[in-house]
């Protein structure tokens, strides 16, 4: 039901962090993020601007050869909720990240076409206004996504912009919603624990941060999670 969270709390404290590599591009790429202990593969369709999108078909086929306990994530722009429906029975992922701002009762309608399907709503944290529209999605979705986008722009930055944003305003809406929050936005093996220990996010998310000309670089992944584990022991 609309109005209502779809979940109920969870002990936050007692979690260890997890990790989403997105941008994955093939069943490679898949293979190598799960073998340093992703636990999700965000996996992206057409967008207007950012990297890493990928066809359909490739999608799907990642989807189908993704192992138990790993959660496959279609990214899209859509914001019709019948199109993003038929997106994802193409598709068949385990869960839809939704990058930008849908209109009031599509995810509803995301709801009841797709039981047992994860909603993750991308707030693009761009100052004290992302509280307000984290605190009311929150509860409509699963967990939310704190990125470093601009949708208000003439083409839309969506994800992927590389850049951090203010981690004070994320930890204020880590600390307001009682679903889970994933940090993305400009992380990379460098800043990750930094930004673990500011926000105390359910998980991190990052792309370019541990890529090299845009396919992903196994010495900045395992870099990446030794940071995120380390980060881990230090509350």
């Amino acid at each position: 039901m609309e109005g209502e969270s779809p979940k109920g709390g969870f002990k936050r404290e007692e979690m260890t962090t997890r990790v989403k590599i997105c941008c994955i591009q093939d069943l490679e790429e898949a293979q190598l993020a799960i073998s340093y202990g992703a636990s999700a593969l965000g996996l992206v369709s057409w967008m207007p601007s950012g990297p890493g999108p990928i066809d359909e078909k490739q999608i799907a086929a990642i989807a189908r050869s993704a192992p138990p306990f790993i959660t496959t994530v279609l990214l899209t722009c859509e914001q019709d909720p019948v199109v993003i429906e038929a997106q994802h029975r193409r598709c068949r992922t385990q869960a839809i990240q939704l990058v930008d701002v849908l209109p009031r009762g599509a995810h509803a309608s995301l709801r009841q076409a797709l039981p047992g399907i994860s909603l993750l709503q991308v707030i693009h944290v761009c100052g004290e206004v992302s509280m307000a529209e984290a605190e009311d999605v929150a509860l409509m979705v699963d967990a939310l996504l704190l990125d470093s986008g601009n949708p208000a722009l003439t083409v839309k930055e969506l994800g992927g912009t590389g850049r951090t944003h203010d981690w004070r305003i994320s930890r204020r809406i880590r600390d307001a919603v009682s679903i889970p929050v994933i940090l993305a936005g400009g992380l990379n093996p460098g800043n990750v624990g930094e930004a673990i220990q500011a926000v105390r996010p359910f998980a991190v998310d990052v792309c370019s941060g541990v890529r090299t000309g845009g396919r992903l670089d196994e010495s900045k992944l395992a870099a990446f999670m030794d940071a995120v584990r380390s980060a881990g022991k230090n509350p």
